[in-house]
């Protein structure tokens, strides 16, 4: 990517920061921003979670305001995936609004889910993952809705459908904009080597139709392609030469992947329809894989039996896909082709680390900060990120490190690559490298406790052993949980695993010390992990009761979470006013 397109995309990318930044806190008129922003969740708890953030965010005026803001949750049950929420959010919209629906400019961002390879945003959600960017700071909701602020004035009544966790970056002609105003299907695509296509969806397009070479162009998709090899992208024409122009990548070859796509009303209804004839989901849908291979004049029916990307296969889906297919047959897929554009995933501790600490490109894109809205020096801070928190002057923060909505006291240091989120640390603690710390609040027999998940940063926490017997094939830190335990005084029939006992992971392993108070229960997880990485040994006091993560999640205490983030937010205004 040449200099002149990545001061272009720059350039792009602070202006939707700029005109967003406009309308924070701000009545907006008809026209100017969504008629309504829905955010899907997993479960009524995850609901609550949302809707108890996004009306706080309405109180502190960090959202555009006169708009309707909605969260969605999945029904109990059955996993549904994003294809499914995506129905259910349509079928909601539809009790609540009637025939008024087809005159609103909706976007829905799915949000829903664990969040198992990101846990520091499993209690809160991954839509309010902390950004560092903007005064009041940023979370991936205010970035998701500023990176689209042109889209709602260019397009037609209809649904936008995006991810939670990922950012796209673009930049057009000052004379051009994105405009979604076609009928069926319209989707974003971005030029990607042949890897990253293994790994998206890629599309086919008309050779047909000329190439503009500008930074923007409307094609026509003939198929859609879910994740496939490189050997099928060549053969079905995916394909495409690298040209000349303002052009995001290198590659010499490269293919048009997916991100976020638009549907108008008709077909949303048609959508709907699919709902009311199949009646309760009962296996999970992609609302990409599912929903847009069914496109274009040249899908087949070929698709809907090859489940080798489904995560847990159900005897319904290929019946559910058939009909998806048969429903959708026949519709168009319009695609934008963003020439140049990047597609940012944030969704691992690694990503997050990467992205916020060491990503130069999407640092001067976004205009990211290395401290955003917190109280600390600058010395002993270098090449780390740091947002909503307080350190004492005398601490210390090692390079590639994210300290987010946290105390430190004095003395207290966090070495390098690692993630602490949610905690209070006390004086002269430190935590190792590559280390995942995150403290929950948590409501047991009437009182309110504390627990401390800690993870090696690479840690596998969905990878699950088919019995507690067989746990060694488990690593926590990088070692062997039967080790771990070992060093902590216990023995492997000590260990418990919650929910489903057939699944055993990190996950569900019952590990961290429930304590009365954020700052004992820090150091008791801590003291854990510098066992395991020192080849020490630390003995729990007796009796002491642990907890999952997974539990954790399950009796969360929202209110004294979201108490502490205030707490916090009130003492860094104190002082930045009183400085």
């Amino acid at each position: 990517m040449n200099d002149e397109c990545n001061l272009q995309l720059q350039n792009a990318t602070r202006e939707k920061i700029r005109r967003f930044n406009s309308l924070r806190g701000v009545e907006v008129q008809p026209g100017e921003f969504w008629d309504a922003v829905v955010v899907t969740a997993v479960d009524g708890s995850q609901r609550e979670a949302y809707e108890l953030q996004i009306s706080e965010k309405i109180d502190r005026k960090e959202l555009p305001l006169g708009i309707h803001y909605k969260v969605f949750s999945d029904p109990p049950g059955s996993k549904i995936g994003n294809g499914g929420s995506t129905l259910y959010a349509l079928q909601q919209l539809k009790d609540i609004y009637g025939k008024t629906l087809g005159r609103l400019r909706v976007i829905l961002i799915h949000a829903g889910g664990s969040s198992q390879r990101l846990p520091s945003a499993s209690a809160l959600g991954k839509i309010f993952t902390a950004v560092p960017l903007g005064d009041p700071l940023y979370q991936m909701l205010e970035l998701k809705l500023a990176m689209y602020v042109d889209f709602p004035s260019h397009m037609k009544p209809g649904v936008l459908v995006t991810c939670a966790d990922d950012i796209e970056l673009y930049s057009i002609a000052e004379d051009e904009s994105v405009k979604f105003d076609k009928p069926g299907f319209t989707a974003l695509a971005h030029p990607s080597s042949l890897s990253i296509g293994t790994t998206h969806g890629v599309f086919v397009l008309d050779s047909h139709e000329k190439s503009t070479q500008s930074q923007m162009e409307n094609i026509s998709c003939l198929h859609f392609l879910h994740k496939p090899s490189v050997d099928k992208m060549r053969a079905s024409g995916a394909v495409c030469q690298r040209r000349s122009g303002c052009f995001s990548l290198s590659d010499t070859e490269f293919v048009y992947t997916d991100s976020t796509y638009y549907v108008d009303f008709d077909t949303a209804q048609s959508l709907l329809n699919l709902l009311k004839e199949v009646g309760p989901l009962e296996c999970e849908i992609d609302a990409y894989g599912d929903f847009l291979q069914a496109l274009g004049p040249k899908a087949t029916i070929e698709y809907t039996r090859n489940t080798a990307n489904v995560t847990k296969e159900e005897s319904s889906l290929v019946e559910i896909r058939q009909k998806i297919f048969r429903l959708l047959r026949g519709t168009s897929l319009n695609v934008i082709l963003l020439n140049n554009s990047k597609f940012y995933h944030i969704g691992t501790t690694s990503e997050y680390l990467f992205h916020l600490t060491e990503d130069v490109a999407l640092r001067s894109e976004l205009g990211l900060l290395s401290s955003a809205f917190s109280v600390q020096s600058s010395e002993n801070t270098e090449g780390c990120c740091v947002m909503c928190s307080i350190l004492n002057p005398s601490c210390s923060v090692g390079a590639g490190s994210v300290v987010e909505y946290s105390r430190l006291e004095a003395g207290a240091s966090v070495g390098g690559n690692s993630i602490v989120s949610s905690c209070w640390i006390s004086p002269d603690l430190s935590v190792p490298d590559g280390v995942f710390m995150h403290s929950l609040c948590v409501n047991q027999q009437d009182r309110t406790e504390f627990v401390t998940a800690a993870f090696g940063i690479n840690d596998n926490l969905k990878r699950s052993a088919e019995a507690p017997a067989s746990m060694e094939t488990l690593r926590l830190f990088a070692v062997s949980l039967a080790e771990c335990v070992s060093r902590w005084g216990l023995g492997n029939e000590d260990v418990r695993f919650s929910g489903d006992a057939s699944r055993c992971s990190l996950w569900n392993a019952r590990l961290f010390p429930v304590c009365s108070d954020p700052q004992s229960s820090f150091s008791a997880s801590l003291k854990m992990a510098q066992a395991v990485l020192s080849g020490s040994t630390f003995a729990l006091p007796k009796d002491t009761k642990l907890m999952s993560m997974q539990e954790s999640l399950q009796c969360k205490n929202l209110e004294e979470m979201l108490k502490f983030r205030k707490g916090l937010h009130h003492d860094i205004t104190q002082r930045r006013c009183s400085n």
